[in-house]
């Protein structure tokens, strides 16, 4: 099976042939450049069998059989069937393949939709699953293809980071898998590659849709780019310089934006990526042209893509309000996530929807018995042999987040041992209960116990988190209720001692008397952790 579209030269090795200077010297430079971050770890090849990537499989050929390069990068071909010649294109790369030696794998991709980015994002995606963790993609974007993508980012209006361009050295990640772009021939022009091509005589495929001027790449680069270039004969390497030099300005800002960021951010309100915050009145400090480059970096965090700058704009008048209403609610789908941007008092908050999720999930009651947690740690000298063992206790978790206490058995020791009572032991329990929506409690600070509302407003807990307070509380037999033989069945002391958040955590006022329990040590060993699935 043949296709018009592949050029007519025989496949023939091509290990001998000329190899073009100026193609080798930038993969070689761009290889020492990258060399460290490229040890030990496995190479492919994104080829279409165009041009562009055949010509960067043949010249990596070429090094590699002359020793000037230390790999041989296995090449990865995508027949997304979009095209009648699909199929003989792939046989024709697979064929290519063979003769020269080189490793090759197609990969067939479902595309959802007809379009160009369709097929880009079935390309993308089969590709990332074909690929390991920390694997290298090399990819044959060269300084025309650069030319082109910031004159279209141009377009839609992007900021410097836009600008920028494509890197030669991008790390992407996706959850927690990350692999590697390579791309060293940013500062090669389309026609260097050509004359390359033509040299060898290789059998490209000249796909024909590329210069059809139906979608935006393809018609700046049938209509735009020679006129500009009428204006210019120099356009497509000044056009990359200056993506150059933007990329440097964006290195600095992302720097003072990260500065700023860590005065400005809540440290105890981190959860990346479910949970981020920030101060607005230190946010407020700062000269505005840099609160809002801040807020643009503050949201990007975790997200490939950057947000528009129109809910830059929105965040930043959320941040500037200065009414009581803190219902207002702004929505951001990203690319691995979306999420809600609130403000409570004076903190800003990124959500992602996963999270937001998850803090709807219900919380249980649950009771353990102190005395348990040392049976399998027994108080003694065996204690301080086996170490300090943390025993926890799952307050609410899903595949994403799990909040859990976690009670250290040995601080329970000297509790118990002041309990003088032995046979009482196994009767001191203590119990992590949802707070409910009309109960009363008395934080240590607050002068009365308050509950709902008031509660919320003097803790300060925004509308988000109202459904995850856990308070925590004691149940013992007073020692003196015990000493008067008191029945067995009679109800015991219950004492809260402790309010819980996700974040933060509040101990209850527990004055009462005739209780000779040390509450401040229960307090001490009830440690709560949240924590995000390696997985979210």
């Amino acid at each position: 099976m043949t296709s018009s579209a592949i050029l007519s030269h025989p496949i023939e090795p091509i290990a001998t042939l000329p190899i073009d200077n100026a193609l080798a010297e930038a993969l070689l430079s761009s290889l020492a450049e990258y060399g460290e971050q490229l040890h030990g770890r496995r190479l492919w090849l994104a080829c279409s069998g165009g041009r562009d990537s055949l010509a960067l499989a043949a010249l990596c050929v070429q090094l590699y059989r002359q020793g000037k390069l230390p790999f041989l990068p296995q090449l990865l071909h995508v027949n997304h069937g979009l095209q009648a010649d699909s199929g003989a294109w792939a046989t024709h790369v697979a064929q290519w393949a063979k003769v020269q030696n080189i490793p090759c794998r197609i990969l067939r991709a479902q595309v959802d939709g007809h379009d160009e980015q369709a097929a880009r994002q079935a390309r993308y995606n089969v590709i990332r699953a074909q690929l390991n963790q920390d694997d290298v993609l090399l990819l044959a974007h060269h300084a025309d293809d650069q030319a082109e993508t910031v004159l279209m980012r141009l377009i839609q209006g992007a900021g410097v980071n836009g600008l920028s361009g494509m890197q030669p050295w991008r790390i992407q990640t996706q959850g927690t898998h990350h692999i590697a772009l390579w791309r060293p021939w940013l500062t090669i022009k389309r026609a260097t590659i050509s004359a390359y091509a033509q040299c060898l005589k290789l059998p490209y495929i000249d796909d024909p849709t590329n210069d059809a001027g139906d979608n935006v790449r393809s018609g700046l680069r049938r209509d735009i780019m020679p006129i500009l270039a009428s204006y210019n004969s120099n356009v497509i390497d000044n056009i990359a310089r200056s993506a150059q030099l933007l990329s440097d300005a964006q290195l600095i800002i992302n720097a003072q934006a990260g500065e700023d960021l860590q005065q400005i951010e809540i440290a105890s309100l981190q959860l990346p990526p479910a949970q981020r915050a920030l101060n607005i009145d230190k946010l407020q400090k700062l000269p505005i042209y840099r609160q809002r480059q801040l807020l643009h970096y503050w949201l990007a965090q975790d997200e490939p893509l950057p947000p528009a700058k129109q809910l830059v704009d929105d965040v930043l008048s959320l941040s500037q309000r200065d009414d009581n209403d803190h219902k207002t609610a702004l929505f951001w789908q990203g690319r691995k996530a979306s999420y809600t941007i609130r403000r409570y008092r004076q903190q800003l908050f990124r959500l992602s929807s996963d999270w937001l999720k998850w803090l709807e999930l219900p919380l249980t009651e649950q009771t353990q018995t102190l005395f348990n947690f040392t049976q399998s740690n027994p108080i003694g000298a065996g204690v301080h042999a086996t170490g300090r063992q943390p025993v926890p206790i799952n307050l609410r978790n899903d595949d994403k987040f799990t909040w859990q206490l976690q009670i250290l058995p040995n601080e329970v020791a000297p509790l118990l041992e002041s309990y003088n009572v032995e046979s009482d032991k196994d009767k001191l329990k203590i119990t992590f209960a949802p707070l409910g929506r009309n109960q009363r409690v008395q934080t240590a600070m607050a002068s009365r116990p308050q509950a709902s509302k008031k509660l919320y407003q003097n803790l300060a807990i925004p509308l988000w988190m109202r459904e995850s307070l856990v308070v925590v509380s004691v149940a013992f037999m007073n020692k003196e209720s015990s000493e008067n033989e008191l029945l067995e069945n009679d109800c015991p002391i219950e004492l809260p001692i402790l309010l819980l958040s996700p974040f933060e955590n509040w101990a209850l006022n527990a004055e009462q008397a005739n209780i000779n329990v040390d509450v401040k040590q229960l307090v001490a060993f009830i440690n709560s952790h949240l924590t995000l699935h390696k997985t979210c």
